[in-house]
């Protein structure tokens, strides 16, 4: 895929995002409906989507794992590599240390890997084991950490507090919807032609509401660019080039990962930080300025540098 074909396939997702960013700049549409439509997409369409074309596809080809273990062990390096700096530069709080790691390691999913996959690619599809590997492996680190950190007599022991967590992250509808067309799926159940249309009809809207969304989001908060930090520079470098890159390499050369997964696996590490780690960072009481700063950042750079990074995984 060339340069000018890697343009013209995020036409769309250009398009959606900068629809919102404009729309909300001119406050044509208010920058706080932007949590409704990020619902809709969130709650609604994506599993949808994830539904039918999980039921649909072969799991032998979806769960390559192979390239799973080399996006596993490229996150374990990634996580130790973050952790390691920020215990280096002073930081003893579990917590700080935490909110860097998901920030440095972590990304963003449904809101912003969907619908570049689906448009991109064509299906969002190989994003789902990696999905579940994030919910079930990586938050799971990064709740841990947090609720070790966290004080107060009101939300009951760690373990207590722990287990709370967990289960409110696999009880999504993500993953609830990709967990029920993994197991009708493997059972051969039977699932009416009439519910698989209505939910690719649904599902269909996730890509551009989503990104929608996002530039609503964006284009109401504001980018100040001056006001960035060595840290958070530190850290959207990370994520946006470092982390893609050690994917390409660990996956590549030490998991001998090649073809459509390695590309996947590439786009998927260049995507951003989540929208969830403000969520944490208000949720713990830790880093709540740099979280929201970070999130922003990190979506336009990468953003910016999806062209870069298609076009290096098809030469």
């Amino acid at each position: 895929m060339g340069g000018a074909a890697a343009l013209e396939k995020l036409v769309p997702v250009l398009l959606a995002f900068g629809g919102g960013v404009l729309l909300a700049r001119r406050k044509t549409v208010p920058a706080e409906a932007s949590k409704a439509f990020s619902d809709y997409a969130f709650l609604f369409a994506m599993p949808c989507y994830l539904f039918g074309n999980i039921y649909a596809g072969d799991l032998a080809a979806l769960f390559d794992w192979q390239a799973i273990g080399g996006y596993a062990g490229t996150a374990a390096l990634a996580v130790a590599v973050v952790a390691v700096t920020a215990v280096a530069q002073g930081m003893r709080e579990p917590r700080e240390v935490a909110l860097r790691v998901m920030a440095g390691v972590q990304v963003n999913t449904a809101y912003f890997a969907v619908p570049v996959f689906i448009t991109v690619f064509g299906t969002a599809a190989p994003i789902f084991p990696i999905l579940l590997f994030q919910v079930c492996v990586l938050s799971l680190v990064v709740i841990a950490l947090m609720e070790l950190g966290r004080a107060g007599p009101d939300a009951g022991g760690p373990g207590r507090r722990l287990a709370r967590a967990v289960g409110a992250s696999l009880a999504t509808p993500l993953v609830l919807a990709c967990n029920a067309a993994i197991v009708l799926n493997l059972l051969s159940v039977h699932v009416p032609t009439v519910v698989l249309d209505g939910a690719a009809f649904v599902g269909d809207s996730a890509s551009p509401v989503a990104l929608f969304a996002l530039g609503l989001h964006l284009g109401g908060l504001g980018l100040d660019v001056r006001g960035t930090t060595r840290e958070e520079l530190a850290l959207i470098g990370f994520k946006c080039l470092a982390f893609p890159l050690l994917t390409w390499v660990v996956c590549g050369a030490l998991f001998g990962v090649r073809g459509e997964w390695l590309a996947y696996l590439v786009v998927i590490a260049a995507m951003p930080t989540p929208q969830n780690l403000f969520v944490f960072a208000q949720r713990y009481d830790v880093g709540v300025e740099l979280s929201a700063s970070v999130v922003i950042k990190s979506s336009v750079v990468s953003l910016l540098l999806l062209p870069v990074w298609l076009q290096t995984v098809a030469s």
